[in-house]
């Protein structure tokens, strides 16, 4: 029996401890060691990463505005309308556009800034019926109506100060739609209202004179209402107009 090993008192044959790690080392700096065969294990194929900065693209051209897609007004185009037949100088051209008589002359006239009007006719949809910009401008006549009864009311109690918020209230939506005349009224109201001149640039203390004011002013807004109302619903084709 090699000295190497021992025989145990069972009859088996027991290697020494030394010899055992010598056997180890031997396997381990001589033999391949087994590689796992778990997916996790696995090799993994190499990925390269571009750290470079991507190049500069053009930003992407911008989309039409709403006003670029829709057709212009058309100014001094021939229209077979007459002023002084009572009906609308202003009348729809086959494309939706708004048509001005071939002397110049509009209905409109200064009674409406063309420019702010155009901009609520742009947000119609559909340029043949214009229900959008029609509800507004109804909605607006509605309104006028309600305000001048009430600017009546507060002249009968004497209340400047009413009279002030009111016309206050009635110039800002007027402008919105660019009814010039009515707007420059219900603001001439509101100064008169707050003991000012029509300008609002001098003090006037007495208030007969400002409820006299008020009340020529009103009178005058009212009759300038009527004729613009008259002329924005034969525009749009009212036929009760």
């Amino acid at each position: 029996m090699p000295a190497s090993t021992q025989q145990a008192a069972d009859g088996r044959v027991r290697t020494p401890v030394s010899s055992l790690q010598e056997k180890a080392e031997h396997l381990h700096f001589n033999e391949a060691p087994a590689r796992c065969r778990s997916p996790c294990c696995a090799p993994r194929p190499y990925v390269s990463m571009d750290l470079r900065p991507s190049p500069k693209r053009d930003p992407p051209p911008p989309l039409p505005s709403r006003a670029e897609t829709r057709p212009a007004l058309n100014r001094n185009a021939a229209s077979h309308v007459s002023a002084a037949s009572g009906k609308s100088c202003y009348s729809m051209g086959t494309d939706g556009s708004l048509l001005q008589s071939e002397d110049g002359f509009a209905e409109f006239g200064d009674m409406v800034d063309s420019a702010t009007f155009e901009q609520i006719l742009e947000m119609d949809d559909d340029e043949e019926e214009r229900e959008f910009s029609k509800s507004i401008v109804y909605d607006f006549f509605t309104q006028a109506d309600s305000t001048f009864t009430k600017m009546d009311a507060q002249l009968e109690r004497k209340d400047l100060n009413q009279l002030s918020q009111l016309g206050h209230f009635l110039k800002g939506s007027s402008a919105t739609l660019g009814l010039t005349k009515v707007k420059d009224s219900c603001e001439k109201i509101q100064n008169f209202g707050a003991h000012k001149d029509e300008t609002g640039a001098r003090e006037e203390p007495d208030d007969e004179v400002c409820l006299d004011n008020c009340k020529k002013t009103i009178k005058e807004a009212k009759e300038q209402f009527q004729h613009v109302e008259a002329a924005l619903k034969r525009f749009y084709r009212d036929e009760g107009s």
